[in-house]
């Protein structure tokens, strides 16, 4: 018996769905703030519109990381492979899934890559 039924695996799909057009809409939003060039009156507004403009270029590209996780989820879940750790095969949890439903590994097996990272630098 799988530890998700389809009611669950719906639920998560529907999220994930949620979750890919509120990423697009900051996308959308953050490239707007983008395209702004107010008038700058003196060096303190010309540093503060800059750092506006690198904070918006950081959001843009961290959500442009999570469409192509948004869409491997939903992948996983139409190949009935969808809450399981990539690397274990064992499930990830509801728990785990609920907080993060894009992710891909069980908690220990993400802790012990973490763990990797921390001793040999980040991985490519």
């Amino acid at each position: 018996m799988p530890y998700m039924n389809s009611e669950q695996l719906m639920f998560f799909e529907a999220r994930l769905q949620a979750l890919k057009e509120e990423t697009l809409r900051n996308i959308k939003n953050a490239q707007g703030s983008l395209s702004e060039r107010p008038e700058l009156k003196d060096e303190a507004d010309l540093a503060q519109h800059e750092e506006t403009l690198s904070l918006a270029l950081r959001s843009v590209k961290r959500e442009t990381k999570l469409l192509p996780k948004i869409d491997a989820a939903v992948k996983r879940i139409r190949d009935g492979e969808y809450g399981y750790c990539l690397e274990s095969g064992e499930a990830i949890g509801v728990d785990r899934l609920s907080i993060r439903p894009t992710a891909e590994y069980c908690a220990e097996v993400k802790h012990q890559m973490e763990e990797k990272e921390k001793h040999y630098g980040k991985r490519r």
